[in-house]
């Protein structure tokens, strides 16, 4: 009899494991015994509990206090009552790391009725009159109570509670709307990615790739039934081919695909999706009394408003421009000299760059990322991303295989603290596959949070990647940009392991947006650091520990094209600001790509010469048009001057100082977003941020 079966005489009823306490090791998700069935039936009931215990709040007759209304609402985690928290999570997780058209069509359906009921909620006049109540007449507060208040408050605020009844109906049009353009972005983006292969049968179109690209791709031929090699939009597949094939006409085609993703005119075209929906969100942000979106969504960062964002950009602008044009010559430079394939009267173009910078990269330092991977096991990268962690701040991480996963390329681990407790749960899902959307994120399947009883619910979080897979021949061997994607994300995840905090909405990474890439990017500076690098990196044949010569070489190529880097972030940032800061809506006659080439032209060295590819960003940046940074893309680099000046206090002290990480896991790691993240910040660092540290990195202009 199946597990989820009991009998009633000869009937056998199935439960939902929603329904149930989960069995599991840790509470953890039962995958294994979750049917599509059970999500539509549990998100139905969950909305059902939960305006349930709504009504009783609203219906108490004691007048409103902290406790009964804002605590009581935050604390319902309740089994009974947590229900549609705990659905929402698995099912939006697994429609962007392990997706079927059954569970895409299940969204389109789910997604209206929980738009609907969100605004039920933000917009219930009577419980909104209570927490009104309560943010005017309350009790002496603790600083993270006061902010759970304040919080509450201004979300219902930010959410439409003071329009009027003809201002929220129109709210509730806009926002069911948004969402489902959202999801549709989403699935048209992975239908997109997913739809595109290269196929090839001749052998000679294969030049100049390296080994492992080969080897990839005949497996991925092989799984698809095919003969030959097939490359796909993925990036272990596409970042090979676009900086070694030597057969320029096919980097063009692969880097076209790439680059007109949802940009075709077809049935998974953006265009119309973007243009809707940065119009939706100027409309909601006007009707909230702010003249543009980004006006809208900065009053709750750290940068405030959009002139601070813009200041730092220009700043970046520049400070990196100038040498990024002498970046550019020396490609281009290159490009002249090798003429590879190359008329000497065409110009270079975007799909040559990856392939001459590589030429030049290797020409300056002697080094390339094939050279790397040998010693980048996979199996040895995860042990020395967690060895950092025990060196910094003592836990200790051990596979668990009883807890269930949701595909067999995903590991699960428990975490346990320096003193020996339970600290967390831990997946990782490190492979690209069909189904899964491209890119890399860091997730949970339970927040943090203590009870009224002191009981302190430790979270599971999850690392969700797209690295090279193994294959018949060798395991998995990583670049180290793949290498510092894992520390990236396993840097979000530390941030949701060591959360300690009463209330979940405010633990972990629930922290302003332009603050939350900061343990992230934080990470990423251990990547080239000799002392971290010979804990692990290892042959996978020879066990040769990676040559201090090789790490020298790795060392000095560090800033090699930074400024170029720097100006593209900068341009996407630029691009999310054009759009959000307009006040006025796009007319029907708008054009996306022509609009994203005016926003971003101060980035570009050479902004004429991308008028006539036919490429577009816009269409596929899910970060802005469905990822949630909207008007907040420059929180990447905001974070990265933040990084390079926290990972500086390390230096000082020694890249492994476990006094330094103490202070760094309790000042901003555990205290989530208890309070100001400046404050945080310069409570950890003892004086405000500094971009020098980052121009000292990047080499841009010495600092005494």
């Amino acid at each position: 009899m199946n597990e989820n079966m009991t009998e009633t005489g000869t009937q056998q009823t199935r439960k939902n494991p929603f329904f149930e306490i989960y069995d599991t090791p840790h509470e953890t998700v039962p995958f294994d015994r979750i049917t599509l069935e059970d999500y539509e039936e549990a998100f139905i009931e969950g909305i059902r509990r939960e305006d349930e215990q709504l009504e009783k709040i609203i219906n108490n007759t004691e007048k409103p206090t902290f406790d009964n209304t804002i605590v009581y609402h935050e604390e319902g985690k309740e089994h009974y009552y947590d229900l549609l928290s705990r659905v929402s999570t698995v099912f939006f997780n697994m429609l962007s790391a392990n997706t079927n058209d059954e569970m895409d069509a299940l969204a389109q359906k789910i997604q209206p009725l929980l738009t609907k009921h969100a605004n039920d909620v933000r917009l219930n006049k009577a419980l909104f009159e209570r927490i009104k109540h309560v943010h005017r007449f309350h009790r002496i507060l603790t600083k993270e109570e006061k902010q759970l208040l304040d919080n509450e408050y201004d979300g219902f605020v930010r959410s439409g509670a003071l329009l009027d009844e003809k201002g929220k109906e129109r709210l509730r049009q806009l926002t069911e709307e948004a969402g489902m353009l959202s999801l549709q972005f989403q699935q048209n983006l992975l239908k997109e990615n997913k739809a595109f292969t290269l196929h090839i049968t001749d052998k000679d179109d294969l030049d100049g790739l390296p080994a492992t690209a080969i080897e990839a791709a005949a497996q991925e031929a092989k799984e698809q039934g095919k003969e030959g090699w097939v490359f796909t939009l993925d990036f272990p597949s596409y970042s090979p081919f676009i900086t070694y094939s030597t057969r320029r006409e096919l980097r063009k085609k692969m880097y076209m695909a790439k680059n007109t993703v949802c940009y075709k005119n077809n049935a998974e075209d953006n265009q119309e999706i973007c243009k809707r929906l940065i119009n939706i969100r100027l409309e909601l942000a006007q009707m909230m009394g702010y003249a543009s979106y980004a006006d809208y969504v900065l009053v709750k960062r750290m940068a405030s408003n959009k002139r601070t964002v813009y200041k730092l950009l220009h700043e970046l602008i520049d400070a990196y421009k100038p040498t990024a044009g002498k970046e550019k010559n020396a490609i281009q430079e290159m490009c002249r000299k090798t003429r590879q394939g190359i008329d000497k009267q065409e110009p270079m173009e975007p799909w040559d760059t990856p392939f001459y910078s590589h030429k030049l990269k290797l020409k300056k330092y002697n080094i390339d990322a094939e050279m790397l991977r040998p010693y980048l096991e996979l199996g040895n990268v995860i042990k020395g991303v967690f060895g950092l962690a025990t060196r910094l701040y003592g836990i200790t991480f051990k596979e668990n295989s009883d807890i269930p996963v949701y595909h067999p390329d995903v590991k699960a681990y428990e975490v346990y603290d320096k003193d020996g407790s339970y600290l967390a749960v831990f997946y990782a899902d490190f492979h690209p596959r069909k189904g899964k959307q491209g890119g890399a994120w860091m997730t949970e399947y339970q927040g943090q949070w203590i009870d009224s009883k002191g009981k302190n619910t430790r979270p599971h979080v999850s690392v969700v990647m797209n690295f090279t897979k193994p294959t018949a021949d060798k395991p998995a061997l990583l670049t180290l940009g793949e290498v510092e994607t894992f520390l990236h994300e396993f840097g979000h995840a530390l941030h949701g392991m060591f959360a300690n905090t009463r209330f979940e909405s405010l633990s972990g990474t629930n922290v302003l947006w332009d603050f939350v890439e900061l343990p992230s990017q934080f990470m990423e500076n251990y990547a080239i650091e000799k002392e971290f690098l010979q804990t692990f990196a290892f042959h996978y044949q020879t066990g040769e520990i990676i040559p201090d010569e090789l790490i020298n070489r790795v060392v000095k190529s560090r800033n090699f094209n930074v400024a170029l880097s720097c100006l593209r972030q900068v341009k996407f940032g630029l691009i999310d600001m054009g759009f959000y800061t307009r006040t006025k809506p796009l007319e029907a006659n708008d054009d996306i790509r022509q609009l994203e080439l005016r926003y971003s032209h101060e980035a570009e060295l050479k902004p004429e010469s991308l008028q006539r590819l036919g490429t577009c960003m816009t269409v596929q940046f899910s970060h802005i048009m469905a990822g949630g940074y909207s008007a907040g893309y420059y929180s990447y680099k905001w974070a990265e001057v933040l990084d390079a000046d926290a990972f500086y206090a390390f230096k000082l002290k020694g890249i492994f100082d476990q006094a330094t990480a103490q202070r760094f896991r309790d000042e901003i790691l555990s205290k989530g977003g208890t309070e100001h993240p400046s404050l945080l910040y310069k409570r950890f660092r003892k004086k405000d941020p500094s971009i020098k540290a980052l121009l000292k990195r990047n080499g841009i202009k010495k600092v005494g």
